[in-house]
């Protein structure tokens, strides 16, 4: 017999279906049945035929037409919901669908695993598990240190033992699956049979409601892991693609999983733990990773427009101060601005200017940028050390045949990470603002102001640049670090936390405020290249142009820019400005082409110097002081 869950005003009804020839208003009405049988005052009517309701499906929200037969609107044990005509929302209703997110509708169940160990996951593995693009196993090698683990406790019990919105689902999947590699480890005494239920949980993608607020990252992560495990136990909310939010119970149910029963030791080793911070940790170390390579070549595209040199890209330059990364930055720009690899009409315009040298914003983008790179380096490597390490307490040695408590709990090392994070990436934010004022402003480009051909009746790019100077303004208050505050907890046991949580979540805003940012000066740009045609730059930044404008068309009169600001940001964030250009880095890379040293008057040499010296003229005044 098939049967349905169904939502009413709060409450989770399961509704047999004798007859699958019933209609969703049938089914709708007995719902409400069910809901004013459980009332003492019948949910405030007299009987159901006067109750006004329309249905919908809980994933995706979609409108069910009443009259349709359920056998041909719905699957077996579907999750719908019945909306009362009149009823005001609650301030606390959790929708079937998280706000903004739109990749649900798409989500389908991944047929490749990942075996986790507890050594060997990889930051991108658990982005890309937070995705739904595989399933979860575990080695034999695991499951043998989990079963030793176990053992041990079970030999100490029979010795004598005694708030916010929700994380998305991708964010839990990384959370949870972030919670079973550090099981995997064998060192939190949990049961082989318990781990298998949380590897079938998520599998299922079935997902535990997770408040985003409410750790200070000492003792783990206790508020929002507890809410994991109570998930898996079959109490609070949770998420799946197939039922939306529901009662945990429910939703387990509907995947054919069992509630697990937790044995002694395993409450703990549920909820204690750094997986929290590290797993927010590891999406923002690798948006981090995507907008820096990106951000190099808005910029490149960018110094094209506004007629820049590449001068400060040579390679003696950077020779003489070897940051891995601002060596990494120079070539970057080499690779799409060499003017004899990749032939750009644009340099040639202005080849014989008198223009010395560049503002800071473009001469010193492998300075600035090249210190970003190795600040997400250095970072990326604490986080996969975290991810890959044992954060239990107490922690058990089987070896030893004990357990000892300690304190690799304690959140301060992804948390000091997350703030140094935070404070190198905003600096791409605050770099490429400047770099759109020179492009909005007509003294400092030789373009039209703003950007727009007819300025008196349009803006043009005002706006994008006052929203990319507010957004680097808010950047600046949340790089304060939250690591160097702490608030004595636990009756001052726990008397030193890392604030991490605040650390994770700041840092990913902080980077999707620099995305955005990005995503104006790349809109900018290649607005810019309109009034310059018909000539044309480099082929790499050419093809950047054209991806541009796939999707966002010339600005030639005021229009509302908030879809393209987003159009732009989405392509940033998917990665296609450098999916676009890296093949023309790589292969410049790998053919080691002689660099070009473009000769102009301001190329000075020994030679240059005496011949200018010689006809009198006198250039002190170009040196910089």
């Amino acid at each position: 017999m098939p049967r349905y869950t169904v939502h009413v005003r709060g409450e989770w009804l399961a509704v047999p279906c004798q007859n699958c020839t019933n209609t969703i208003s049938w089914l709708g009405k007995e719902a409400v049945r069910r809901y004013m049988k459980n009332k003492p005052d019948n949910g405030g009517f007299t009987s159901v035929e006067e109750v006004k309701f329309y249905v919908r499906r809980c994933k995706g929200l979609g409108l069910l037409d009443l009259d349709d037969t359920v056998e041909d609107a719905l699957e077996d044990n579907e999750f719908v919901e019945v909306v009362i005509e009149g009823d005001i929302m609650s301030p606390d209703f959790i929708p079937s669908q998280p706000e903004g997110v739109h990749l649900y509708s798409k989500y389908r169940e991944p047929e490749q695993y990942i075996s986790l160990d507890g050594n060997s996951l990889t930051t991108e593995d658990l982005v890309n598990l937070g995705k739904g693009l595989y399933k979860i196993k575990l080695t034999p090698e695991a499951e043998a240190k989990v079963k030793r683990s176990r053992e041990v406790i079970e030999r100490i019990v029979k010795e004598q033992t005694g708030v916010g919105k929700p994380l998305s689902p991708e964010r839990s999947r990384m959370l949870l699956a972030l919670r079973i590699n550090v099981l995997a480890k064998g060192y939190s005494g949990i049961s082989l049979e318990t781990l298998q239920q949380v590897i079938e949980a998520f599998n299922a993608s079935c997902l535990p409601y997770i408040p985003e607020k409410g750790t200070v990252g000492a003792s783990g992560d206790l508020a929002p892991l507890s809410h994991l495990a109570l998930g898996l136990i079959g109490e609070g909310k949770m998420w799946s693609p197939k039922s939306g939010w529901a009662d945990a119970k429910y939703v387990l149910e509907a995947h054919g999983l069992k509630p697990i029963t937790l044995k002694p030791k395993e409450g703990l080793a549920l909820i204690n733990g750094t997986q929290m911070i590290t797993s927010l940790g590891c999406e923002a170390v690798e948006r981090a990773g995507a907008i820096a390579r990106q951000a190099d070549i808005v910029a490149a595209l960018t110094l094209e427009v506004l007629k820049g040199t590449t001068r400060a890209f040579d390679t003696d330059i950077h020779a003489v101060r070897p940051h891995r990364g601002q060596t990494e930055v120079a070539f970057r720009f080499r690779s799409l601005l060499d003017s004899d690899h990749h032939p750009s009409e644009i340099a040639e315009s202005h080849r014989f200017c008198d223009r010395v040298q560049d503002a800071y914003t473009m001469r010193c983008c492998p300075q600035v940028h090249g210190v970003v790179n190795d600040t997400i380096t250095f970072v990326k490597d604490i986080m996969m050390t975290e991810i890959n390490s044992a954060t239990d307490n107490p922690m058990v040695f089987a070896q030893r045949a004990e357990t000892i408590s300690g304190g690799n709990f304690h959140g301060e090392y992804p948390a000091k990470a997350l703030d140094y994070l935070a404070i190198g990436v905003h600096e791409l934010a605050a770099i490429s603002e400047r770099r759109i004022e020179r492009l909005c402003n007509p003294s400092l480009s030789e373009l039209p102001a703003f950007l727009v051909t007819e300025g008196g009746l349009n803006s043009g790019f005002m706006i994008a640049h006052c929203t990319a100077a507010a957004l680097v303004s808010e950047n600046k208050a949340l790089c304060h670090p939250s690591s160097v505050d702490s608030l004595s907890t636990s009756a001052a046991t726990e008397d030193h936390v890392s604030m991490g949580g605040w650390a994770a979540r700041k840092a990913l805003r902080v980077i999707e405020h620099v995305e955005q940012v990005l995503a104006i000066e790349l809109l900018a740009a290649c607005q810019g290249i309109e009034f310059l045609r018909p000539l044309r730059t480099t082929t790499p930044l050419e093809k950047v142009y054209d991806l541009v404008r796939s999707v966002v068309r010339p600005w030639l009169k005021d229009r509302f820019m908030a879809p393209d600001i987003e159009a732009a940001h989405r392509l940033l964030v998917e990665q296609k400005v450098w999916e676009v250009a890296e093949p023309y880095i790589e292969k410049y890379r790998r053919e080691h082409i002689p660099e070009s040293r473009p000769v102009s008057p301001t190329a000075f040499t020994v030679r240059s110097l005496a011949v200018n010296t010689c006809v009198g003229h006198d250039h002190s005044h170009q040196d910089e002081l």
